[in-house]
């Protein structure tokens, strides 16, 4: 083989290592069996604001150039005695893990960062009720455009619009779900309610299961939705929870996000493909 092909092997393997490195769930273990802590969360996500408010100290733990053990050493360093050797342990284990950016080592840490407050839902026997009121809360952001204006505006303090989370979730949300959508202003994935449905998402997933969004004209009985639930789990192979969206624009029939897939069984959908196909 020659010198080219193994400097091409060499770089390619990096660019493998990287990829399988960037995995957002690459760190979960550390919190597979956690024992409950109330600050957790809130440790992490300050940890996250921190490293997002410095490109060098967020570059200095990620950097791949340095040797592991000097990017452990400045994790305890840094957050020693500062937050919880809970939130210590994760960042650390973080840290010795192969990033491609130091973007995705924050990622990284504010995803353990929700998992930590849905877990703490998860003991209180509250992680569903969590989950079906962050979804609901992010449906009716994204179907509000004043209030997801409201929400998303930058110009505006933030503390000012976590208020205006409080307002309208106080007493008619667990306390779980009140924590992550006041997080969820910051909007990280874009949109406010798209940050929620990533969170959505991820509890979904601690708990091996996926989310199907069924957008019907009118809302279906709780036979309907069992009926549902129990193909989709056939088609997917693992545990489908329905969320369902009453939509007027669907008309009639159902459509169904699973994933990165779409079924679409709906009035509007055949009379959209069949304007396409006229025009």
């Amino acid at each position: 083989m020659s010198l080219g092909e193994d400097t091409r092997l060499s770089v390619l393997d990096g660019v493998l290592d990287d990829q399988v490195n960037a995995r957002p769930g690459l760190i979960d273990r550390v919190l597979s069996r956690p024992t409950p802590v109330e600050n957790l969360a809130a440790d992490l996500f300050s940890v996250v604001d921190v490293l997002t408010s410095s490109v060098a100290l967020r570059r200095a733990l990620s950097d791949p150039g340095s040797p592991e053990g000097a990017r452990r050493g400045l994790a305890h360093g840094v957050l020693d005695g500062k937050v919880s050797a809970g939130a210590v342990n994760v960042v650390v284990e973080a840290a010795a893990v192969r990033w491609p950016s130091g973007s995705t080592f924050v990622a990284a840490i504010e995803r353990q960062a929700v998992r930590a407050e849905l877990l703490k839902a998860d003991a209180a026997e509250q992680v569903a009720e969590t989950e079906d009121e962050l979804f609901r809360f992010a449906r009716l952001v994204a179907s509000n455009p004043g209030l997801r204006q409201a929400l998303g505006d930058r110009t505006v303090g933030l503390e000012h619009r976590q208020a205006l989370v409080d307002d309208l979730l106080a007493g008619k949300a667990t306390e779980s779900a009140i924590v992550l959508a006041r997080r969820a202003v910051l909007a990280r994935e874009r949109t406010f309610d798209a940050t929620l449905e990533g969170y959505v998402a991820l509890a979904a997933e601690m708990k091996n299961r996926v989310i199907a969004t069924v957008r019907v004209a009118r809302a279906l009985t709780d036979e309907q939705v069992r009926r549902m639930e129990a193909a989709l789990t056939r088609q997917a192979g693992r545990r489908v929870d329905v969320q369902v969206v009453v939509d007027e624009s669907v008309l009639g029939g159902v459509r169904v996000e699973l994933g990165d897939e779409v079924i679409e069984g709906t009035v509007a959908g055949r009379l959209d493909s069949a304007r396409r196909l006229f025009s």
